[in-house]
């Protein structure tokens, strides 16, 4: 029988009790209760769909980076152009959650009378999980698209090639359905860099050839990103035969990113941060939100009901399970891995938080 590894294990928390310790984690930190409480609810949420690696995981990363002012607790944005419907922000590195969901905000306001408002942003701090944000969009009945690039960081190499050059650059868009709303969160490469070094740091290896060594040549082995030398990188989406898609993907990433926002990979930067490009739609605007539903809803219902490879595996849209597991989470709580759980621990005593939720 094997054992259990600390990560897999886990513990149930209420949901407004565990933001309300994650909000005053990040307030001792130095964020403002704003952006404190922006952070703490987003992470708790990404956990409450199960996106763990993108979640309260990320606190203690995103705690040491404030520690370091990599990550500005104060200060705002600026805005470098506006012309109503196109906005291009310099983060100047302030916390990314917060960022955009301040430009959702904005974006919000500026629907009715644009119908589409566009968002880039350079110089954003890390953005987290994509699907969290897109949620603020749907739940009002808009259609959203986020894009993000790290030009910092390179772990994916053109197609083609064997050095590392983009970050992952995921993608996500997001619509209004009846039930539930629609949640695509994927990237340009097949896994994430969080994901290969969870299962670095758990020893364990993927289940296919999801990277690529330094040759080129496909591994399950996730340490030759970067405990490897030379490094390999992270495996295009469409892999060996098909990756000039991700590679497309990824380029796509790039110009909306950073050739909009005026700040990328020509800039050099060392700091950990995002550029992004987010777009917001009001079905309003075209030929209505009930026009909208209903050809959404449709195709739903065509998605279910098409027939599965597996009787017992229908078909699921993105979106479906996460909504699932947040109606769970707010009923059960919100499942913390014990490896996460002891991180916040300690970042509980050395901001002198008291921590007895965590007990």
């Amino acid at each position: 029988m094997s054992q259990a590894t600390p990560s897999a294990i886990t513990r149930r928390f209420d949901v407004d009790a565990l933001t309300r310790f994650i909000q005053s984690l990040f307030a001792a930190a130095g964020l403002s209760e704003e952006r404190a409480e922006s952070i703490a609810r987003l992470l708790v949420l990404t956990d409450m769909m199960g996106r763990h690696t993108h979640g309260l995981a990320q606190c203690k990363n995103y705690i040491d980076q404030l520690a370091k002012g990599d990550m500005s607790a104060d200060g705002d944005y600026t805005v470098v152009n506006d012309t109503g419907a196109t906005i291009v922000w310099d983060g100047n590195y302030l916390p990314g959650l917060w960022l955009v969901e301040k430009a959702m905000k904005v974006a919000f306001d500026r629907l009715p009378q644009h119908g589409v408002v566009t968002f880039s942003i350079r110089r954003s701090h890390h953005i987290g999980c994509l699907a969290a944000l897109l949620k603020q969009a749907t739940d009002r009945g808009f259609f959203a698209m986020l894009l993000s690039s790290g030009p910092h960081g390179k772990y994916v190499a053109p197609y083609g090639g064997t050095q590392a050059l983009f970050s992952p650059n995921p993608i996500g868009i997001g619509f209004p359905a009846s039930a539930f709303p629609v949640l695509i969160d994927t990237s340009a490469s097949i896994t994430t860099v969080s994901m290969t070094r969870e299962k670095t740091q758990a020893g364990k290896q993927f289940e296919y050839p999801w990277l690529l060594d330094a040759q080129g040549a496909p591994t399950r082995d996730p340490a030759v990103l970067e405990k490897s030398e030379p490094r390999g990188t992270l495996m295009l989406l469409g892999g060996v035969e098909s990756g000039h898609k991700g590679f497309g993907m990824a380029l796509m990433v790039e110009a909306l990113t950073q050739g909009l926002s005026g700040y990328g990979r020509r800039d050099v930067p060392t700091k950990w941060g995002a550029s992004v490009y987010l777009q917001l739609i009001d079905p309003n605007a075209f030929a209505g939100l009930d026009a909208f539903t209903d050809q959404m809803d449709f195709l739903v219902d065509a998605c279910h009901s098409n027939s599965p490879i597996d009787p017992d595996v229908p078909v699921r849209l993105p979106g479906e399970q996460a909504d699932r597991n947040i109606a769970f989470a707010k009923s059960q709580g919100v499942t913390v891995s014990n490896l996460t759980n002891e991180a916040l621990r300690q970042c509980a005593k050395a901001l002198n938080v008291e921590s007895s939720i965590l007990n």
